[in-house]
């Protein structure tokens, strides 16, 4: 009986902790919003896939940023907003937050 309730335990443990795992990942590429300095960023430059992942869509009117051409968005990053053109994602503006 000994065994039982010590395979059920283990059981329940692994379990648990698959489903905690991508929880652990997903807050790995979180974006906290302060500021980090991107040299890299600059007009023209393409914003690496794992930068555009953890930034945010935001609302350019509740920022009072500049309306996005067609084909472009802003995006909450790092601290700055930056627009982007979704098709190639070329950075075509970056605005640090205040």
């Amino acid at each position: 009986m000994k065994k039982l309730h010590t395979v059920l335990a283990l059981t329940i443990l692994s379990t648990s902790l698959i489903g905690v795992a991508p929880l652990a990942q997903a807050q790995d590429h979180h974006d906290n919003h302060t500021y980090v300095e991107h040299k890299e960023w600059k007009k023209g430059a393409v914003i690496k896939h794992e930068d555009w992942a953890r930034a945010e869509q935001v609302d350019w009117h509740q920022y009072h940023l500049a309306a996005p051409p067609a084909g472009y968005e802003w995006r909450l990053i790092d601290g700055q907003y930056v627009l982007v053109n979704v098709s190639n994602f070329q950075i075509r503006t970056i605005v640090r937050v205040p």
